[in-house]
């Protein structure tokens, strides 16, 4: 596989996540920019905890496949990559320009770190299963919620910036691959 085909499939993927977060900041506007960085992680802890329930085969009540709940992972991480940027907010309307602006920044690093990784890497991620993926965020929405217990600050590990950014990424890649599963 090339790094151009990667490339090109992260943007697809990541051209309906963005789709979908205008839609619904068209519909609901910026309310988000009240919420405090612990309810979002709590928010992509029901997502993560959603897609595994679904991949372990618990009954489901409402029918819907694991591909929105990606999608809902990397919006998310995106909401709480702004509010990380901005702060927490009373003022609850960011343009609409200004929040795609926001969030395509925070995309192309993203996709940027994904690229540096996938390179030295080699595309592993193309040999792993969508639950480890899965199992990925969840360990990562654990190591979140310790550096939000201990206030925010860590001894020698990476901020809460960097595993949101890591969830991102994992969640494009369960996104690619269940297209290419769609596909075959």
């Amino acid at each position: 596989m090339s790094s151009n085909k990667t490339s090109s499939q992260y943007d697809k993927a990541i051209e309906k996540c963005r789709h979908i977060f205008t839609l619904k900041i068209k519909d609901y506007g910026t309310s988000w920019r009240i919420m405090r960085l612990a309810s979002l992680t709590d928010q992509i802890y029901i997502k993560a905890n959603r897609i595994r329930t679904i991949e372990d085969g618990v009954v489901q009540k409402v029918d819907e496949g694991i591909e929105p709940e990606f999608i809902g992972l990397v919006n998310y991480c995106i909401i709480a990559l702004i509010q990380l940027e901005l702060g927490i907010s009373d003022q609850l309307e960011l343009p609409l320009e200004e929040t795609i602006k926001l969030y395509n920044k925070h995309i192309d690093q993203a996709k940027e770190l994904m690229l540096a990784k996938n390179n030295d890497y080699g595309e592993a991620w193309r040999e792993m299963r969508i639950s480890s993926y899965t199992d990925l965020v969840l360990m990562k929405i654990n190591r979140i919620k310790q550096i939000e217990g201990n206030g925010g600050s860590t001894l020698i590990s990476e901020g809460n910036d960097s595993h949101y950014t890591d969830i991102i990424n994992y969640a494009v890649f369960a996104l690619i691959k269940l297209d290419e599963q769609a596909i075959n």
